[in-house]
């Protein structure tokens, strides 16, 4: 959009130019002498442009050497320079807190990450493609909410594959990232899930409190550009909560991203087996 705009600018003072020199062509001649002012001509202060031809000039230059600041996802834009906050919601799809989130989110032009259960998915499938269908991020929290740091290798990846399965079924997109159950691991999980495993370093344990004040204070208290907040869908507290701390974040200048988006948008490329619980 800069750009479009320095380019308006830029033709329209050009074609100021081009009026200006018509005008003159047709002034009758005087001494070299006498001063030669055009009607509408104004003096110009000691180091300003001397013409219109170098304002435009000046400008395209300017444009030139502006680099792009922000980082394009989908068909929105992400400033990496503006602070951003991953809000992430556990445990669903549960349309009667799920939804009310989203609408809070389309309100202020948040996006958000959900850690869908498989089994969950098909009965709540409409939900899931809401998601979708509005650019947040559907993400896998396994098939049945089992603790992988107790199960073996290949249960972890039954776990995995099946939730995956399931939400590309119900949505047509394969989730890229994974939240463990419980956060829970050891070297067998590690080494088994095949995907980004995505913590938090929020967490509001509203799961344990269910109340919202409590909610809200864990998170505005602390948050940060690059913070990854753990919250879950379950809970209508929680979600009295997240409609409070979606306005509050949009009012202090926060982006709310997707946990990919903002991976991306700061310059980290997350790789099967690994961690991440925020990105600063």
């Amino acid at each position: 959009m800069k750009r479009s705009i320095r380019l308006t600018i830029a033709a329209a003072l050009t074609a100021a130019l081009f009026a200006v020199q018509m005008t003159y062509a047709a002034q009758p001649r005087v001494s070299a002498s006498a001063p030669v002012i055009l009607a509408g001509q104004e003096m110009m202060e000691e180091g300003a442009p001397d013409t219109v031809q170098q304002v435009a000039e000046e400008e395209y230059q300017s444009q030139q050497q502006e680099p792009e600041q922000e980082y394009q996802s989908g068909t929105r834009y992400i400033d990496p320079n503006k602070p951003m906050a991953a809000l992430t919601f556990d445990d669903g799809p549960w349309p009667a807190v799920g939804n009310r989130i989203m609408d809070c989110l389309a309100q202020y032009g948040g996006k958000a990450t959900f850690f869908l259960v498989g089994d969950r998915v098909a009965t709540y499938k409409s939900e899931v493609q809401r998601m979708v269908s509005e650019g947040h991020e559907v993400a896998n929290h396994s098939m049945n909410h089992k603790y992988f740091h107790k199960l073996s290798a290949s249960e972890i990846q039954e776990q995995v594959v099946k939730c995956n399965d399931a939400i590309e079924e119900a949505c047509g997109v394969r989730p890229q990232i994974l939240r463990l159950p419980g956060g829970n691991r050891n070297p067998t999980v590690l080494a088994n899930t095949h995907m980004p495993m995505i913590q938090w370093n929020i967490d509001t344990l509203d799961w344990k409190t269910k109340n919202a004040d409590q909610t809200v204070e864990a998170v505005l208290s602390r948050i940060q550009d690059g913070d990854i907040v753990l919250m879950h869908e379950l809970y209508s507290q929680s979600g009295d909560a997240a409609l409070r701390i979606i306005e509050e974040l949009h009012n202090r200048g926060f982006q709310m991203v997707t946990v990919s988006e903002m991976a991306e948008a700061k310059g980290y490329t997350m790789q099967p087996g690994q961690l991440y619980s925020s990105f600063k």
